[in-house]
């Protein structure tokens, strides 16, 4: 057996359980994990330096098959549901036996990282992967401690991933023979039977969802953030395909971080050390800070390339609409490093209305925060091969539902205790549509949405005009500088007002149904923010 190391990592493998591997590749720098990506086929270089890659199978997450172990610890403080499925433990124990046993006589790549850019609340991290690329992907997205480090870090977590490992789920648990699967009392998460890198970073992700809230006080978050010249700083929350990264990623402000983060006493920190954007449709017109950000180091997933060229086609659908691309947050000129920020005095939650009926943004109270935040609204559009469809209306509680461990109540108290105490705005911005509905309507103008936040951040929506809406009672501000005035409340923008109004109520409805998982556990001053039908 060989390895290359700063220092020998054979017995930290021992003391996992990983035996004879064929080779131990330690905290190699990204130089030498692309060559080795490209050496084995896995793997080529764009014309921009970067290096692209393919999952194979799969291209995004599988939620229904991540586990938790139901054990003495988690029995009663997970919220067991769809996205946190329990396992027992000895499913777990017989799967970690069977993938240590599968890195036998194979080559093994190795990184010590650690998440959480706040000192007081890190957590130490080893990642162990069965190709260079995946650990290329742990190097950009986690954060990277100094050299001097390593000789005495301790892990605090350990992460095993490969790809080609497959469950037995007769004999495993498992639903099919890909599983990701967290044990919090082992402090261990194992991946098999997929490629795909988010699992690693989503994996952490769900833990921090657990260990933050539950023993620190801390509010964990799905979200982006940047911080102003004066200091101020920024968050927004927002599934995949309403601008988190997009509006966050803003020149005239340092970036803190593009998806998660924790909300202290007196802080926000990044967990991660990286960003991962999708980059469906990225041009350097829309979105510069990103484009660029694509160059030697960052690590391109399932994107095509023109023919005969190595310039990546950024609309090519043709492997999945989640193309991703990973890179370390300092290859975003302005980001701020370390990555920790002040108490947010804004709030935006990000929303893609498909149905036309949200303002493109409006003012809300922390009780309609807390409502809106449970309810984590979006809607997204159908595949159109067969012509305009409906949209599908999506609520993912918090904002981030497959990675909450705890209830979603625990995290909206969280949040609504921190707005009373630091009195930060809210806003909830539609990205989506106006004027009608997907297929009728226009999208919103990422110009006019960039100048509604940019409004908002500067103070100029304080002390306008405001009017309520009739259902959803969100303040929406007469004016905007930048914004045709007619956009601000989206019944001007239809034709048929009568459509508007039925188009409204049934989105009321909508919201009605899906709170009514959470209504037990809500105080009455969440529920006193439902739509009025």
């Amino acid at each position: 057996m060989q390895v290359s190391s700063v220092r020998n990592p054979v017995a930290d493998l021992l003391e996992l359980g990983i035996r004879q591997p064929s080779h131990i590749y330690y905290q190699l720098e990204p130089a030498e994990l692309i060559a080795q990506t490209v050496a084995s086929g896995q793997g080529t270089i764009t014309s921009s330096g970067a290096l692209a890659v393919n999952t194979g199978q799969f291209t995004g997450r599988s939620p229904k098959d991540k586990f938790i172990v139901k054990d003495e610890l988690t029995a009663t403080t997970v919220n067991w549901n769809d996205f946190n499925i329990p396992v027992n433990p000895g499913s777990f124990d017989r799967l970690y036996d069977k993938i240590t046993r599968y890195f036998t006589g194979k080559d093994v790549w190795v990184r010590d990282g650690y998440a959480c850019a706040d000192p007081a609340y890190r957590v130490n991290i080893k990642v162990i992967t069965e190709t260079p690329w995946a650990n290329l992907f742990a190097y950009n997205m986690f954060l990277r401690p100094a050299e001097e480090e390593l000789d005495y870090i301790q892990p605090e977590w350990t992460v095993i991933q490969a790809p080609g490992f497959l469950a037995d789920p007769a004999t495993d648990g498992t639903r099919q023979d890909n599983f990701a699967m967290i044990n919090f009392t082992r402090k261990m998460i194992i991946i098999g039977g997929t490629a795909y890198t988010g699992e690693i970073k989503k994996g952490i992700f769900s833990i921090l969802n657990y260990i933050l809230p539950h023993d620190h006080g801390v509010l964990s978050m799905h979200c982006s953030a940047n911080q102003g010249e004066q200091g101020d700083t920024a968050i927004f929350f927002g599934l995949s395909g309403t601008g988190k990264t997009t509006l966050s990623a803003d020149p005239d402000r340092k970036l803190i971080g593009d998806d998660e983060h924790g909300w202290a006493a007196d802080n926000i920190f990044n967990f991660e050390g990286g960003c991962y954007a999708k980059c469906i449709d990225l041009s350097e017109e829309k979105e510069p800070q990103i484009f660029h950000a694509i160059r030697e180091g960052a690590l391109l997933e399932n994107t095509i390339c023109h023919p005969g060229t190595t310039d990546v086609n950024y609309a090519d659908k043709c492997i999945t609409e989640n193309t991703r691309v990973s890179y370390p947050l300092h290859y975003i000129d302005n980001a701020l490093i370390p990555s920790i920020g002040g108490v947010p005095e804004n709030i935006f939650l990000l929303t893609c209305d498909a149905y036309g009926v949200l303002p493109p943004i409006s003012r809300l109270t922390p009780e309609q925060a807390m409502y809106q935040f449970i309810s984590g609204y979006t809607a997204r559009v159908a595949g159109t091969e067969t012509g305009i469809t409906e949209p599908t209306t999506t609520f993912s509680t918090c904002f981030g539902a497959p990675f909450l461990p705890l209830h979603p109540v625990k995290y909206a108290a969280m949040l609504g205790e921190k707005l009373r105490r630091h009195k930060a705005k809210v806003w909830l911005v539609n990205t989506g549509w106006t004027g009608g509905a997907y297929g009728t309507g226009q999208r919103i103008k990422l110009s006019y949405t960039r100048a509604m936040v940019a409004a908002a951040l500067k103070g100029q929506l304080d002390k306008l005009a405001y009017k309520d809406h009739p259902v959803f009672g969100f303040s929406i501000p007469e004016s905007c500088p930048g914004v045709p005035a007619e956009l601000l409340d989206p019944i001007n923008t239809w034709a048929d007002k009568a459509a508007y109004d039925k188009q409204a109520n049934a989105l009321g409805h909508k919201f009605i149904h899906n709170f009514e998982k959470y209504a037990d556990q809500a105080t009455p001053e969440i529920l006193s923010a439902s739509p009025r039908i």
